[in-house]
């Protein structure tokens, strides 16, 4: 076993890219396709058009990323349409059609008891600042706040971004 090896730990895996799998990223376009396989000569299967939408990479191979969305359909996307941008969906699980969205606050500081500065809809697109593994610093239009971290997909649910 080479020292490589051995230093890298057991529980992360790591794609042909040297990127940790499974793990976040965004769509950078307004209109891309998901398909059965990695290569164009692959059927679509759907049309995300919602540039920044969080998709997690489960699986990588050549220049196609096999990923999730929020719902948990999965299919194969060009490289080049991700980006490595965070963003996260606000409780999608509370965005049901034909209900009226759930609300979450925004919050001023990385606390229940601290003001809301903005109340949004659950299924909102957020950027993700950081997260400290409770609590993520995000922003939403002009608004940037705090949410906590369960009450986002697009970050796991230990994980610290910087």
């Amino acid at each position: 076993v080479s020292g490589d090896v051995a230093a890298q730990s057991s529980t992360e895996r790591k794609g042909a890219s040297g990127q940790p799998l499974p793990r976040f990223v965004s769509l950078k376009a307004d209109r891309v396709n998901l398909r059965t396989g990695p290569g164009t000569e692959y059927p679509t299967v759907w049309v995300y058009r919602r540039a920044g939408l969080p998709v997690e990479v489960v699986s990588e191979f050549e220049g196609w990323r096999e990923v999730r969305d929020a719902e948990g359909t999965t299919g194969w996307i060009i490289q080049s349409l991700l980006s490595s941008r965070r963003t996260a969906l606000v409780a999608p699980w509370d965005a049901e059609e034909g209900k009226s969205a759930a609300q979450i606050a925004v919050r001023l500081s990385d606390s229940e008891s601290s003001r809301a500065v903005a109340i949004v809809e659950a299924g909102v697109i957020a950027n993700v600042q950081t997260c400290d593994s409770r609590w993520c610093l995000i922003s939403i239009d002009e608004f940037r706040g705090y949410i906590p971290q369960k009450q986002l997909w697009g970050v796991y649910q230990d994980e610290v971004v910087r």
